[in-house]
């Protein structure tokens, strides 16, 4: 599993993880699991894995940390 921290949460239920990259990764609070989505903070540490979605890379199994 990959480690990143939330960078950018919605309130349409979707957010962006910095990935300690350039770019960053999608995730859906589908993907999200362990606690609802409006548990996570902006700056969290989570865990995810590398996915793939019908517009590109996306976070799946997103988790704190």
């Amino acid at each position: 599993m990959a480690v990143g921290t939330i960078k950018r949460l919605t309130d349409r239920g979707f957010g962006f993880i910095d990935t300690g990259t350039n770019k960053d990764m999608f995730f859906h609070s589908s993907n999200v699991e362990g606690v609802g989505f409006d548990e996570l903070r902006e700056g969290q540490e989570v865990n995810y894995t590398e996915g793939q979605g019908p517009k590109g890379p996306r976070a799946e199994n997103v988790t704190p940390t």
